[in-house]
């Protein structure tokens, strides 16, 4: 989406030489998404996962064989007030850490905007205690915090989000955009508290639906001009500003086959963008 938008758009990430991986970095690179940071092992395969959801019950089987020594990318270059995502069990697993603390760190030293996802897979719960440091120091290391009512849940059981926030949350990033279970956005900032409902209701494709939602962020964010030292004064009308995008991106994403913007939205999207920029 991001790259149907015009924005220059880096994935750093890892798959096998083999014809899976070449389906994915190809759908990347056609979407104008630098993938020369992905790296392209050959011991094992290209992991997929397949989520099978019926009206009780969501489960998440994966598929696929990592080799022993993983994730060893070329980092993509990255400059002051360059966004970047990152989350999932690449910031938590043990083999895998190490190595994106790394360019998390970088980041941060070069005052990018960081924004953290934790996004967990089902099932993890059980396993919350002993990766906890490291949502933790994740936390600490973020900018923005962007998740959603399982991935609170997960983290801090029985505490919801309003608790979560004020125990946990303000005393290691002071943004926090959570998604509650209508996908409505509820805004914790330093000047701001607010909730921005979606215009189109509660999606039925809610990994479309999130992924829309996170590069509509990302377009918000650059559209208003928002740069790493405004961070913390941005106002409520930005904030609304940019959570728009964001409900833009996503509602066009979740209707789409393969999750993304369309190339007609995202053409209008890169040519503002363009303009804001000349102006």
């Amino acid at each position: 989406s991001m790259g149907y938008a015009g924005i220059p758009t880096a994935m750093v990430s890892e798959c096998c030489s083999d014809h899976v991986g070449d389906i994915v970095v190809k759908f990347l690179a056609e979407h104008s998404v630098d993938v020369k940071s992905i790296d392209r092992f050959t011991d094992g395969s290209t992991e997929i996962s397949m989520i099978f959801e019926n009206d009780s019950i969501t489960k998440q089987v994966n598929y696929g064989e990592y080799p022993r020594d993983r994730f060893d990318v070329i980092w993509p270059r990255i400059d002051e007030n360059d966004i970047v995502i990152f989350g999932s069990f690449y910031s938590i697993d043990e083999s895998l850490r190490d190595r994106l603390l790394e360019m998390i760190t970088y980041a941060s030293e070069r005052k990018a905007i960081l924004i953290y996802m934790p996004g967990f897979q089902h099932g993890l719960k059980c396993r919350i205690t002993k990766v906890m440091p490291a949502i933790l120091e994740n936390l600490e290391l973020a900018d923005f915090v962007i998740a959603n009512n399982k991935d609170i849940e997960d983290i801090f059981p029985g505490e919801g989000v309003e608790k979560a926030f004020h125990n946990h949350l303000e005393f290691y990033c002071g943004n926090f955009l959570h998604i509650d279970e209508n996908f409505n956005a509820q805004i914790f900032a330093k000047n701001v508290r607010e909730v921005i409902n979606n215009p189109q209701g509660k999606s039925v494709n809610a990994l479309g639906w999130q992924a829309g939602f996170a590069a509509g962020l990302m377009y918000g964010l650059l559209r208003n001009q928002v740069t790493h030292d405004l961070l913390e004064d941005i106002d409520q009308e930005t904030w609304e500003a940019i959570v728009s995008w964001a409900f833009k991106f996503a509602n066009e994403a979740e209707i789409s086959e393969d999750n993304t913007i369309s190339a007609e939205f995202g053409e209008k999207c890169a040519k503002a963008y363009s303009e804001s920029l000349d102006d």
